[in-house]
């Protein structure tokens, strides 16, 4: 999938851990869980906000584009 997920990094430069991140944006840690690895199909824009204001950073620090390389 050309969408990378790049939470997992910005999680790490924030030094907070992935239960800590679920507490405070009010997920699960295994919705976060899929968030992280990319299995996600879809996010809601309350989740992104949660996360951006958790973590300080904006929604392009989290999600990228890379085209496939056909």
């Amino acid at each position: 999938m050309p969408i990378v997920v790049n939470l997992d990094v910005m999680m790490a430069k924030r030094k907070i851990s992935s239960g800590e991140l679920a507490e405070k944006i009010g997920i699960s840690p295994a919705n976060l869980s899929i968030l992280k690895t990319g299995k996600a199909k879809a996010i809601r824009f309350s989740t992104m906000e949660a996360i951006c204001k958790s973590l300080d950073c904006q929604p392009g620090d989290i999600l990228e584009y890379k085209p496939d390389q056909d």
